[in-house]
């Protein structure tokens, strides 16, 4: 498959991003036929500076999402807290939390990344790849939106904006060819912009790759600093790229691509899932929709004023003996008091 080099996203400035994803939220009812057309409009030219430059001017986040899944020991998820049963800190101190969203049953809007670099021809990738995309797609709810992009040689294009028509979707998986050279970092630093129109409060990325990069311009850290301050959890299907918890003799780690991608899924909230078989990637995309099903998502404001810098997030539950994830932190200033 050829991906018209024209077609790749441009830098967007981060509070564009921010307005979006708070129209988006209250504009969850709103028809589709109106939000979509046929076909997206036309992407303006790429910007001819360096990709570092997407890095300049950073801007305060003014409000900060975290999603949160809380989990029993033996792995079940608890569905039925409260705002009261949480405990929101940032930099060790208690912040208040503003935006409290426990239902379910709430739309989302999930975007998949596919990598479709030459090394995901081998051994069935590919295919694998597709299988995990059909799982979602046929488990669609009413007010769920998918949308496709994808990333090989130098491009990372949206095949499909976001759109709830499951047969579009299908036709562009059903399309795909693996070719060139692999540009992760890249690609994944593009998110924030691929997911910029999304119309529902619960939104996140499956990100599908062999974890291999041969080609960005940008760094691991650039991109997921980039991904993290755009309040968007990252569940990352590595197949065969290994299993971050396994160590050499020596006590080294094995597995640098999976280190990599295990980083990037926990610092936004996400998870990695080392894929080996058809078994681990049923029970990775079934881990996945119940713990998108399950997120409640907390909210909080900013002062926008004063020294904009990372700080950490910790989220506590008023139960014993439960597991919780959630994002580790943002860039941006202190919470509002």
């Amino acid at each position: 498959m050829s991906v018209d080099a024209s077609r790749r996203l441009p830098a967007l400035a981060a509070g564009r991003l921010l307005v979006l994803a708070l129209v988006a939220a209250l504009a969850a009812g709103e028809s589709r036929a109106q939000a979509r057309g046929a076909s997206p409009p036309p992407k303006p030219a790429p910007p001819a500076a360096a990709p570092e430059s997407r890095f300049e001017g950073e801007v305060s986040v003014a409000w900060i999402l975290v999603p949160v899944s809380v989990r029993t020991p033996s792995g079940r998820f608890i569905n039925n807290l409260e705002r009261e049963d949480f405990t929101l800190r940032v930099d060790g101190r208690q912040a208040r939390i503003q935006d409290f969203e426990p239902r379910a049953e709430v739309p989302r809007s999930l975007v998949f990344l596919q990598d479709l670099s030459g090394s995901m021809a081998i051994g069935g990738r590919l295919e694998a790849s597709r299988e995990a995309v059909g799982y979602f797609l046929d488990r669609a709810k009413f007010g769920d939106e998918f949308a496709i992009a994808t990333f090989a040689g130098q491009t990372t294009a949206v095949d499909v904006p976001y759109t709830e028509e499951i047969a579009t979707l299908r036709e562009s998986v059903a399309g795909w060819e693996a070719y060139g050279r692999t540009a992760l970092h890249d690609a994944v630093s593009l998110l924030p912009q691929i997911t910029g129109d999304s119309r529902n409060l619960k939104r996140a990325v499956v990100l599908i790759t062999d974890g291999v990069d041969n080609a960005s311009q940008m760094t691991a850290n650039q991109a997921r600093d980039l991904v993290r301050r755009a309040e968007l959890p990252v569940f990352v299907l590595g197949l065969e790229s290994g299993d971050p918890r396994v160590v050499s003799a020596e006590g080294e780690k094995v597995h640098r691509y999976a280190d990599v991608l295990n980083l990037l899924a926990a610092m936004t909230g996400g998870r990695y899932f080392p894929i080996h078989g058809e078994d681990d990637l049923k029970e990775a995309c079934a881990a996945i929709a119940e713990e998108l099903r399950y997120q409640y998502v907390l909210g909080f404001e900013t002062t926008g004023t004063g020294e904009s810098r990372y700080r950490s997030i910790t989220v506590e539950i008023r139960r014993r003996n439960v597991r919780v994830t959630s994002r580790q932190g943002y860039r941006g200033t202190r919470p509002a008091p």
